[in-house]
């Protein structure tokens, strides 16, 4: 067995939590920190929000990601299918119900659901990372162990240094190599991605824990009523576009706007964000590039 036996790669709009800290202040935890740490609190909440409105797309993609989180993967290909539904032109909500078909199939290792997910992915945004890597391991699952080989150097040459797959795929392709007598050394050597930028001591800002609208903050965010959580979530998006609005030249609060976005399944305003932050910094160009497909904003 080649790549079927590796654990799937979770790519795509991948978001970094902060190292948990072995010391943690004994106070207790405010009721808004313990609800944000109770993931079927999370679920229930997000329930409640694509049952009051089902065309809610954003909604049911943040549901499938929390069913994701937990382990019930069988529950995210259902919420997936809803957001691909609804927004069937959205390339990483179909790479994400691809994933999640992948992870709830027992014995498949290769769905045909998962296959033509990733096949429409890869149709609406060829650089997707994370249709890449899992059509590549369709090859290696019929035995085209030099074609997965290939192309997963391919998406390994387009990796930005730092992405949270990177050193994933390589151990994927030295595995794979290996098992199936393929000599790789080589060529991984050969792959040399563009330097990283001196960032937060070498960090990439799209997957360090930043202050800003984070992972955390979301999760907090869908305890609340749904008015009250559009309100906390639109309230610290609209705060940090009006500070980017004073100051365009913050390179790492537009990273942080990108990020937010594509927390909250709203690719688009992530694609309208790197698109502002460009045009108002072109010598940063090449970073913001390198950040947005971190991020998996579309047609990066």
């Amino acid at each position: 067995m080649g790549a079927a036996g590796i654990a799937a790669l979770s790519i795509g709009y991948n978001v970094v939590r902060a190292p948990e800290k072995a010391a943690e202040s004994r106070a207790p935890a405010s009721p808004m920190s313990q609800q944000a740490s109770d993931p079927e609190a999370v679920i229930r909440s997000l329930q409640d929000r694509v049952g009051a409105n089902p065309k809610d797309a954003e909604g049911w993609q943040m549901l499938g990601w929390a069913y994701f989180e937990s382990g019930r993967h069988a529950d995210a290909v259902r919420a997936y299918r809803h957001a691909t539904t609804l927004v069937p032109g959205n390339a990483t909500f179909w790479s994400s119900l691809g994933e999640a078909a992948v992870m709830a199939s027992e014995h498949d290792p290769m769905p045909k659901e998962a296959a033509q997910a990733f096949d429409k992915a890869i149709a609406l945004d060829p650089k997707d990372p994370r249709a890449r890597y899992f059509l590549a391991v369709r090859k290696d699952l019929a035995k085209d162990h030099e074609g997965a080989i290939r192309d997963w150097l391919a998406l390994l040459a387009d990796t930005p240094p730092g992405a949270p797959w990177e050193a994933d795929l390589r151990r994927t392709i030295e595995q794979v190599g290996k098992i199936n007598g393929i000599n790789v050394a080589t060529r991984l050597a050969a792959v040399k991605p563009t330097a990283p930028h001196p960032a937060m001591d070498g960090m990439s800002v799209a997957t360090a824990a930043i202050p800003g609208p984070s992972r955390e903050q979301m999760q907090a965010a869908a305890q609340l009523p749904k008015g009250q959580q559009d309100a906390m979530v639109e309230g610290m998006v609209a705060s940090l576009e009006a500070r980017l609005k004073a100051n365009p030249a913050n390179v790492d609060g537009w990273i942080m706007l990108m990020r937010s976005r594509m927390t909250l399944g709203e690719t688009a305003k992530a694609t309208a964000a790197y698109q502002a932050a460009k045009a108002a910094n072109p010598g940063q160009a090449g970073r913001l590039q390198d950040e947005a497909r971190i991020l998996g904003v579309p047609g990066i």
